[in-house]
């Protein structure tokens, strides 16, 4: 793997930062044997206390951080998602909205604006932030930027054991740790992390967890090849099923870049869909930069489905995030917004929209996953486009 010298030249206090959480690693190992799972050590790279990604205070979104989400892109896509919001809560008589990682703010920020126009607020706006440093950041930027709607931003540490409304996570599962295997010369590993002479290095394991071998069985059914790698997210599908108890009456909407299974496992992703991210440039070496980059992986949309469904949610659509967008009317928005006059800002929005839609920037690869419990009629915005016979 080759990263470019900006990646190579770490700033001595995030060297010193990186080299703390190692260590942590190093133990970590140690205690386990001479091993652990991938799954186990993207854990501690990302959320290890102080030390984790995202839970050290590193600048993380938009122009000086590692990555820019859609959120940050354009408010016009908050506003958009506002819109299929108020689609669910026409349906409910009791309405709150609890949003998953809400980064910078700004979504929680322009949905609360866009629903305080339509006449539709919820009754609290509930976040669960895993990081403390964003918790701070986010209720700073909130009491600015909407001071008269701040009274409805509450901050929980987990979920409520009852809850009735809509559930929003966008870019959420991506950042979930995934168990990565192997399937070498006919037999299928655990890719795991060791310790060589002070460097991490991979190191192919057993297959020990039931989940996984019966996932192994399913992705060789969609190819035969002999050197192939693959993720598996347990995490985000046990969180799936935890929602699903939560929710008593309302509406999930998950937005991640990801693929169907048939997509997803594709003989030709031979390589799986791991990557990390640094001041905005990708490579695929988690090894290096232990609690300064980003790791993610491509979301497996046809598991999380499932799981859904098993846990007693409705799988109401699947969609393009293009699709998504384009329905809930973000065309329209970007209209009000310019009124008569073309200014600046119409000009940027309308560019910005092209990011988030064309299918080669966001449009395509990102996909919005709906899933609802006891709403009495379908959302219509979700017909259109709707993908959910490829799942």
């Amino acid at each position: 793997m080759t990263v470019s010298d900006p990646i190579l030249n770490i700033d001595p206090l995030a060297q010193a930062h990186s080299d703390r959480l190692f260590a942590v690693i190093q133990q970590r190992i140690v205690d386990a044997g001479g091993k652990i799972t991938f799954a186990e050590y993207m854990q501690l790279c990302l959320y290890t206390p102080g030390l984790g990604y995202y839970s050290a205070g590193n600048q993380k979104f938009g122009q000086y951080g590692d990555f820019t989400t859609a959120p940050e892109i354009s408010p016009l896509f908050s506003q958009t998602l506002a819109r299929h919001i108020q689609d669910v809560r026409q349906q409910l008589t009791e309405f709150n909205l609890l949003e998953f990682g809400a980064g910078s703010g700004k979504m929680a920020g322009n949905i609360l604006l866009q629903l305080d126009k339509e006449g539709a607020l919820p009754d609290y706006y509930y976040i669960i932030e895993a990081s403390a440093d964003l918790q701070v950041r986010q209720c700073e930027y909130l009491e600015q930027y909407i001071p008269s709607l701040f009274e409805k931003v509450i901050w929980l540490d987990q979920l409520p054991e009852k809850f009735v409304g809509v559930i929003i996570a966008n870019e959420v599962c991506d950042a979930m740790p995934i168990h990565r295997l192997h399937f070498d010369q006919a037999a299928w590993y655990e890719c795991c992390v060791t310790i060589d002479e002070g460097v991490l290095q991979w190191l192919d394991g057993p297959v020990n967890n039931e989940e996984l071998k019966q996932r192994t069985k399913v992705i060789s059914r969609n190819n035969s090849q002999t050197d192939y790698f693959a993720e598996v997210n347990l995490a985000a599908e046990g969180w799936v099923a935890s929602l699903a108890e939560c929710l008593k009456q309302g509406a999930i909407f998950i937005i991640d870049y990801g693929h169907d299974r048939a997509s997803y496992y594709h003989p030709q992703r031979s390589q799986g869909t791991l990557m990390c991210y640094y001041r905005h440039q990708g490579h695929d070496n988690p090894l290096i930069l232990p609690g300064l980059q980003d790791i993610t992986s491509h979301v497996e949309f046809t598991a999380l489905a499932e799981m859904a469904q098993t846990s007693g949610l409705d799988v109401e659509g699947f969609q393009t995030q293009a699709d998504f967008l384009l329905a809930g009317g973000i065309t329209e928005l970007l209209e009000a917004m310019s009124s008569d006059n073309v200014t600046l800002d119409s000009l940027q929005q309308t560019t910005a929209i092209k990011r988030l839609t064309l299918p080669s920037e966001m449009g395509e690869s990102f996909k919005a996953l709906t899933l609802t419990k006891d709403l009495p009629e379908l959302l219509p915005r979700l017909q259109l486009a709707d993908r959910r016979y490829s799942l």
